[in-house]
């Protein structure tokens, strides 16, 4: 009779594991599938960058350095292979195309022209997606760490390779444009 208590603790103690396991891999499965859809939002983004580089050069053409920024920070986001060299990469995208929309402003008739009209709507509209995506990457991100960092799950997640993972977020220098106050000009 204590034997088979034993081995029912045994085996009870193994699903336990197996279950704590299975979860873990189906966190760290649901944050790569996150991020598979900002991939497909960076894609398009990235597809519609070169367009709008090509419509503002026209207008902008001293503005060289800029437009030289935005197409190597593009090129190093389509060059991006992990999910942590893409999230650096897209950070320095985001900052170059934020610069070229702050130097936008001193082309009125660039604001007018239908052709940047449209791929300014379009990369627009592709940035709330992007938000939107981030937001539930970042939720899939944090209910990873907390799987990974938390008791019990952290002594199968050490065991078995598992490890904290970092956010999708706007890094120090977007951070900094966030935190000043917006300059309004009458």
């Amino acid at each position: 009779m204590p034997l088979l208590i034993v081995i029912g603790i045994i085996v009870l103690i193994i699903i336990w594991v197996i279950s704590l396991y299975n979860s873990l891999v189906r966190l760290r499965n649901r944050r790569q599938n996150a991020f598979a859809d900002i991939d497909v939002q960076l894609r398009q983004r990235h597809d519609l960058v070169p367009q709008l580089v090509e419509t503002v050069k026209g207008y902008a053409t001293h503005e060289r350095e800029l437009l030289l920024r935005v197409t190597e920070a593009r090129t190093g986001a389509v060059n991006a292979r992990t999910i942590d060299e893409k999230i650096v990469a897209e950070q320095q995208l985001t900052s170059a195309l934020q610069g070229l929309k702050v130097q936008v402003e001193a082309y009125p008739d660039l604001k007018a022209n239908q052709n940047f009209l449209q791929l300014q709507e379009e990369l627009s509209d592709i940035e709330n997606k992007l938000a939107a995506a981030r937001r539930f990457f970042n939720g899939a991100t944090t209910e990873y760490n907390n799987a990974v960092e938390s008791f019990p799950g952290n002594l199968i997640a050490r065991n078995f390779g598992f490890q904290r993972e970092i956010f999708f977020d706007l890094g120090t220098e977007s951070r900094k444009q966030m935190e000043e106050p917006p300059k309004i000009q009458f």
